[in-house]
């Protein structure tokens, strides 16, 4: 009974409850549209927890609109760190000084090789571009007429040989019926004259076999010297050596040893001869010259002055210089840019030097980037000298106490506050 009670009073309860829960839905509703638009009674104060909602909504949007302006972000954050770069203090020793000058290589002899006899061309005995030893065989003309030519005077010359002790046998004959009465002196006479025309004819003929001789040699052309070959012009079946055509067969080159010649400017004329003196032959092979070829700072071949030219040339105002040097290995080629270097004959004791790589250039000329003692990076212009090994001389604007950069040159403009890191000079 208490059940079905219950039961009832339930169901009314329930339709109750669903029209409270409406009106609270309707309100809610009402209240959802106009909060956004501030609609609230004067009286009405906030609660904490509106308040605190607000306020994390102000910071979701301020941290909204400081990812959509990075110049905000980078305001708020710390200046960046100084660069570390690596600094260097100047090498002091003492360097002999130089003059270095810009040459090229250049063969002591370079022959154009020429048939000198009419005739085919039979056969090519070298590879284009080979290396060849003095009197190898390089090229090979048609012989035959050659060989038939020197057979045809030799066999001359023997005839005249048997006809001059045939003239000689009478002669000694009629000079004796002479002495007897027996025969006339001018058979004697006669006999005389042919025994010397055959021995003039044979001088002739001697004359002729040498030059059968040296024809049938010119049929092989030779290397005149040790050298490097050229490739072949010409080729086998080819006529060669006609009247009034110049056959150029091939080129060879010598490249061991080989010249390093270059043009001396007045001014360092003058300062060599001042430290040494006259030049003359016998000096020459005294003054040394180092030699260095483009993709090298170094001068790793050494020779020696050869010749120097008796006068400066008006038209450049300058020197020209012969040096030789050896070239076992082929290592230089004839027309290769060569650095020189020739002594002045004196020595500076306390030469600074700097990484060749920390040396800069723009239009002003030659500079070095520095950090002085407030770390700022200045720009130092210097005037250089020579090269040794990596390091290069410099003459004037550079301390010994100055920290030239040499690392990460890139990061150390002028006027930039940097780190600096001391290393080694060499490293």
């Amino acid at each position: 009974m208490n059940v079905r009670r219950i039961t009832r009073i339930s169901g009314s309860d329930a339709t109750h409850m669903r029209a409270i829960a409406c009106a609270w839905l309707i309100c809610a509703l009402v209240l959802a549209i106009i909060t956004p638009f501030g609609v609230a009674t004067a009286d009405a104060a906030p609660s904490g927890r509106s308040l605190a909602r607000s306020e994390k909504r102000q910071q979701i949007a301020a941290a909204s609109d400081d990812r959509k302006n990075p110049a905000t972000t980078a305001a708020k954050s710390d200046a960046p760190e100084a660069p570390t770069i690596l600094v260097a203090l100047p090498r002091k020793q003492k360097v002999d000084e130089y003059v270095e000058l810009t040459g090229n290589a250049q063969s002591p002899n370079h022959v154009d090789l020429v048939a000198r006899v009419e005739g085919y061309l039979e056969k090519v005995h070298f590879k284009d571009g080979q290396v060849v030893k003095k009197g190898d065989l390089l090229f090979t003309i048609q012989q035959e007429q050659y060989k038939a030519q020197l057979v045809q005077t030799q066999a001359q010359i023997a005839a005249e040989q048997a006809a001059l002790e045939w003239a000689r046998i009478e002669a000694a004959r009629y000079a004796s019926l002479r002495e007897k009465g027996a025969a006339r002196q001018t058979t004697v006479d006669r006999w005389v004259y042919e025994s010397k025309k055959s021995e003039a004819n044979i001088a002739g003929l001697r004359a002729q076999e040498e030059i059968a001789k040296l024809n049938l040699s010119y049929t092989e052309v030779r290397a005149p010297f040790d050298g490097l070959m050229s490739n072949t012009y010409l080729y086998p079946g080819a006529m060669v050596g006609g009247a009034g055509q110049r056959s150029v067969l091939a080129e060879i080159l010598q490249i061991n040893p080989i010249y390093a010649v270059a043009n001396l400017s007045e001014q360092e004329v003058l300062s060599i001869r001042k430290n040494i003196g006259p030049i003359n032959y016998a000096t020459l092979m005294n003054i040394p010259i180092d030699v260095g070829v483009a993709d090298s700072n170094t001068f790793p071949y050494h020779g020696h002055l050869q010749y120097v030219a008796p006068a400066i040339d008006t038209k450049t105002g300058t020197l020209f210089l012969r040096g030789v040097l050896d070239n076992p290995d082929r290592a230089i080629l004839p027309g290769f840019f060569l650095r020189i270097r020739i002594p002045k004959g004196k020595s500076n004791p306390g030469a600074l030097l700097a990484p060749d790589r920390a040396i800069l250039t723009d239009q002003t000329g030659r500079y070095v980037l520095v950090v002085n003692a407030d770390n700022i990076v200045e720009k130092r212009t210097v005037r250089l000298g020579e090269l040794v090994d990596d390091l290069r001389v410099i003459n004037s604007g550079l301390g010994p106490d100055d920290r030239v950069v040499v690392g990460d040159i890139w990061l150390a403009a002028p006027g930039a506050k940097v780190n600096p890191k001391l290393v080694a000079v060499d490293e």
